[in-house]
């Protein structure tokens, strides 16, 4: 797999989009945004009209935290288990909306659904992104104590996507510091692995990070709210987002 930092800004055959479960809330405080769901669809479907194959890592933070969980004092095993039913609850919402744009869509777990979703299997996932369908990848690797940034991380490297793109809720790629709170936070265009893991800027946890340097698989982190982001990206406009490489 080439290092985007080499690579022409061409469009991609196959990438893997990482959702926040935050994501899916939009300005709401729990739960999902159906209407946040459906532009994340229509984003997607663009997408895939353009022949991109694309595969969606999905989060639960909107509806349940597993560390969070934990930090309160409950078992952590137990909690992130939790967290894993939740990003099931948003995969398949996020299946409606997709299939609701036209976008065949299959839901696959690390963890057996067999009524709701798929079992994951790597094989299975590239057959289905091969023939023209959207992979909702649920449940995170299936494991406690790994987050769902180093579930897309390892199912991107595993399904040969060519890039894991990092989508946010209104924050258009990584910043020195919290463009929120601070006026004066500094947007990067660019950054090495290594830069965002010295400086602890919050690309995603520095296992999934640590993952992407070792394979030379690029991240970009952009915000997916802004219409037509997901598309510029995927044709290879670099004023989107950080590229991380």
């Amino acid at each position: 797999m080439a290092d985007a930092a080499s690579t022409p800004a061409t469009m991609p055959h196959r990438v893997l989009l990482k959702l926040s479960g935050e994501a899916l809330m939009g300005d709401r405080q729990y739960g999902i945004d159906p209407e946040i769901v459906r532009g994340i669809a229509a984003q997607v479907a663009e997408a895939r009209r353009e022949g991109i194959e694309v595969a969606v890592v999905v989060g639960g933070g909107n509806i349940f935290r597993g560390v969070a969980a934990a930090a309160s004092g409950m078992d952590r095993a137990t909690a992130d288990y939790m967290g894993m039913l939740a990003t099931a609850m948003n995969g398949l919402a996020l299946q409606d909306a997709l299939e609701q744009a036209g976008c065949p869509t299959r839901v696959m777990s690390a963890i057996a659904m067999n009524e709701i979703a798929e079992p994951y299997i790597r094989r299975r996932a590239v057959r289905h992104l091969e023939k023209g369908r959207v992979v909702v990848l649920v449940a995170g690797t299936g494991n406690p104590y790994f987050t769902t940034d180093t579930a897309a991380a390892l199912r991107a490297l595993e399904i040969g996507a060519e890039v894991l793109m990092m989508a946010k809720n209104r924050v258009d790629g990584v910043y020195d510091a919290d463009p929120n709170r601070d006026a004066n936070a500094k947007k990067f265009d660019r950054l090495t692995y290594m830069e965002a893991l010295e400086r602890r800027l919050k690309v995603m946890d520095s296992t999934a990070l640590s993952l992407c340097m070792d394979n030379k698989l690029p991240i970009i982190v952009f915000d997916l709210t802004g219409e037509g982001n997901l598309l510029r990206l995927v044709e290879g406009d670099r004023t989107v987002g950080t590229l991380v490489s």
